[in-house]
């Protein structure tokens, strides 16, 4: 406990690039010119502070035995640390979005209004972090939020790819650097942080970011930054990239720079030893990449998403002419599941948690037959169908002009499949479950052809098939799997309303989408239509074709989920058989495709 108050208190005095931070460490039995440091890192943690699920109400489970939350996190680090005083802990980000615990303190009771300590920042504070890097969720809530988020943190977030849109100027601190005083008295070893940050946050929070922040390539500027770590005396260098391993970009060429590139970075960039990686949420203990100029091995881990695992790299160096060099470098994941929650971090945010699930379970109507999400990735279903009621509703109220003329259809998402809303009680966490993302809506003007194409990109979510079936819904959908995890997300499938088609997955991708009509006549090229759109989706995010660049006709920065908890206040009740509608379905050369569940 002493240490890891000694990194706290020392942490929050560090605030300049390039700053150097001392940990005393407790005694350990290392040779006198050898040290093992070893590094701790999460990632994508998503408002994961205690082992809770917000949806359910009651502690989190799955299939597969996992735990979330930094409570039980927090057990695992002090486990190290008493193995190896010469430990530190660093994130890779995504922190501030993802619970209903983050998105009450966001939207309720913002932490910009009240002045209270957001209780992620009160759980990484207490758990002793040294560094952190910027995901792109935390511009989820605009950079003023994020900036009253990052003054209560006792250790900087890292971007050194992100500059002031007005004077050029760093965002963030690039890096920054700590030491680590060995137990038997020798030299003290400087370790330095370079954070990075995938650049899709410019495309995905446009409305948020435009104008305040530039965002570059996380390769260019690792070339530019990690010489320059090196230069200010760090003897190891630690990449804190909120970007995931092997190259893709789910914004295709929106943008010049990849939105997962770390291979490339290890491959390119001399100078790295090791890089903690995130954003793609998966479990990847020990990735090794040999740099192509000096033949040194660079390891990378990747800890999944919401505390279900910590990465630990361990770099045994040796003093050679009076300078550490990294003799053998080594990464695995650790399973937090079987640790007791630290009964100090469950301390630091029992409050704000209990008020969350208080919130997240006040009643606010009535409805009148179950509507689960699940069906949604294969068949039209209440749950959509209800999103998109809303969406529809909202955006053909605030239309003026022509533009009012224009049929209004609407897209949404099956974001959580195992959200849903239950006859009886409606709870603000229901909705949460089937809308858990903070988007907000807009509508665009689209032509028959590119609503045509925008489908005929959403139906890459399904494989495809010889027959009719009956298939399992897994052996239909191309969503990620343990085994195969580069598919299509559940979050990139947008179902359509307003209109009605057929989706023939016997045909391949790109030539899938038949029949479609509006109001029971075919839906022409030139045809003209209004359509309800997230931020997210129309900003870039899936690259679905022709929204970045279409009229926005309504942006009035309406939360959905706000917009999906107001309606079922004012209506009392949710009535799915008045909006209901099989609006599309499923089949292989023209007969409807049988689906298991």
């Amino acid at each position: 406990m002493g240490h890891r108050r000694t990194v706290a208190a020392l942490a929050t005095a560090c605030c300049l690039t390039g700053a150097v931070l001392s940990a005393v460490a407790a005694p350990a039995a290392a040779a006198p010119k050898d040290v093992t440091l070893t590094v701790l890192g999460t990632s994508d943690v998503h408002g994961h502070a205690l082992d809770w699920d917000y949806y359910k109400d009651k502690p989190y489970s799955d299939a597969a035995g996992n735990s979330v939350g930094l409570a039980q996190v927090s057990t695992v680090v002090d486990q190290v640390r008493r193995e190896n005083p010469n430990t530190l802990l660093v994130d890779d980000g995504d922190v501030i979005q993802g619970t209903p615990l983050d998105s009450y303190y966001a939207t309720v009771e913002p932490i910009t209004k009240t002045g209270a300590t957001h209780p992620m920042a009160a759980a990484m504070n207490q758990m002793g972090y040294v560094a952190g890097a910027v995901g792109n969720h935390e511009f989820n809530y605009g950079v003023d939020y994020l900036g009253a988020y990052r003054k209560q943190l006792n250790f900087p977030l890292l971007a050194a790819n992100v500059t002031d849109h007005r004077t050029g100027a760093r965002a963030f601190e690039p890096y920054v650097i700590r030491t680590v005083k060995p137990a038997h008295g020798g030299k003290p070893v400087h370790v330095g942080f370079l954070g990075l940050t995938t650049p899709g946050s410019a495309i995905w929070d446009k409305p948020r970011v435009a104008d305040r922040l530039d965002f570059t390539g996380v390769l260019e500027s690792a070339k530019r930054w990690v010489p320059r770590v090196r230069a200010a005396g760090a003897d190891v260098v630690v990449v804190l990239a909120h970007s995931g391993i092997e190259t893709s970009s789910s914004y295709g060429d929106a943008l010049p720079w990849p939105e997962n590139d770390m291979r490339q970075v290890a491959e390119q960039v001399p100078g790295i030893d090791a890089i903690l990686s995130g954003h793609t949420h998966l479990n990847n203990p020990e990735v090794d990449v040999t740099n192509k100029q000096t033949g040194r091995k660079v390891v990378i881990s990747q800890p999944g998403l919401w505390g279900e695992r910590v990465s630990r790299f361990d770099l045994k160096l040796r003093l050679v002419r009076g300078h550490y060099q990294v003799a053998g470098a080594s990464s695995s994941l650790l399973n937090p599941n079987s640790a007791q929650p630290d009964p100090k971090v469950v301390a630091a945010t029992r409050t704000q948690h209990d008020t969350t699930v208080s919130y997240v379970n006040s009643v606010i109507g009535q409805s009148t037959a179950d509507m689960p999400a699940g069906p949604c990735r294969w068949s039209d279903c209440a749950a959509l169908d209800f999103i998109n009621q809303v969406q529809t509703e909202t955006v053909r109220k605030a239309l003026t002009g022509d533009d009012a003329k224009l049929p209004v259809l609407s897209a949404a998402a099956p974001f959580n499949r195992d959200g849903g809303i239950t006859a009886g009680d409606v709870t603000v966490r229901d909705i949460a479950g089937i809308y858990e993302f903070d988007n907000t809506l807009l509508g665009i003007r689209l032509t028959g052809a590119q609503v045509k194409a925008y489908l005929e990109k959403s139906a890459e979510y399904f494989q495809q098939v010889s027959g009719t079936g009956p298939y399992p819904a897994d052996d239909v959908t191309n969503a990620p799997t343990t085994d195969s995890p580069n598919g299509t997300p559940d979050y990139l499938y947008d179902v359509l309303s307003g209109v009605s088609y057929d989706i023939d997955i016997a045909k391949a991708p790109g030539s899938r989408i038949e029949n479609l009509s509006y109001d029971g006549k075919p839906v022409t090229d030139d045809q003209q239509f209004v359509l309800a759109i997230n931020n997210y989706r129309q900003s870039g995010g899936g690259n679905f074709p022709g929204v970045t660049t279409a009229p926005v006709v309504y942006d009035q920065q309406v939360a959905i989920r706000e917009s999906l908890i107001d309606w079922v206040q004012q209506a009392g009740t949710i009535d799915p058989a008045q909006f209901s509608a099989d609006d599309w379905k499923l089949v292989a050369n023209g007969q409807p495709v049988q689906i298991t569940g």
